[in-house]
């Protein structure tokens, strides 16, 4: 094999593996580990971003309420406030995924392990059976995009998602539709 692979203990899992070796996560801007509400206030009002995130968390104060807040740890601020605050940190804390590349919705998949399809049953990507061959060119990669992006993509529903959306755009439903039930996979990405 040439390309990237990715190997799993199931389609999924080798499609997660290789998605992850294709995709650098982008690291966080600022180290978080403030405790004290305050100290989390802080960090977040350095930032654009924190601003936001205080924003999307339902932060609504005048910045003259900020200003009280912001010099004085002591100051007594509401739950509720504290508590937007709170997930207003941790938010920004999450980083997001960068999409999907072109290079593996577009890309061919060579697909190594049991695959079945009605009665016809093999081992694919041995000296008697070529890999099972996928062009994703002519897959929808939406709802994979959608999963991926959320940070919801589990390898199970990956493989569920693949199967229906790229392997069946591009060669059909088979005979009986398409089974993965091996317990071992590689998928090269060319």
């Amino acid at each position: 094999m040439a390309g990237p692979t990715g190997r799993g203990n199931s389609l999924g899992a080798a499609l997660g593996y290789l998605m992850r070796a294709q995709v650098t996560p982008t690291p966080p801007a600022v180290l978080l580990n403030a405790k004290h509400w305050h100290a989390q206030l802080s960090q977040l009002t350095g930032t654009r971003r924190g601003y936001e995130a205080l924003e999307s968390a339902g932060l609504d104060v005048k910045p003259d309420t900020l200003f009280k807040w912001l010099p004085d740890p002591e100051y007594n601020v509401r739950r509720s406030y504290r508590d937007l605050i709170h997930t207003a940190y941790e938010n920004v804390a999450i980083v997001p995924a960068d999409p999907i590349p072109d290079h593996v919705n577009d890309g061919q998949f060579e697909i190594s392990g049991l695959v079945k399809t009605g009665a016809d049953e093999r081992e694919r990507g041995t000296r008697r059976a070529a890999p099972l061959r996928i062009d994703g060119r002519r897959g929808d990669w939406s709802d994979i995009e959608a999963l991926w992006l959320a940070g919801d993509l589990r390898d199970d529903d990956f493989e569920d998602r693949f199967i229906d959306d790229v392997i069946v755009a591009d060669i059909g439903e088979g005979t009986d539709g398409w089974e993965f039930n091996g317990a071992s996979y590689a998928v090269e990405l060319r």
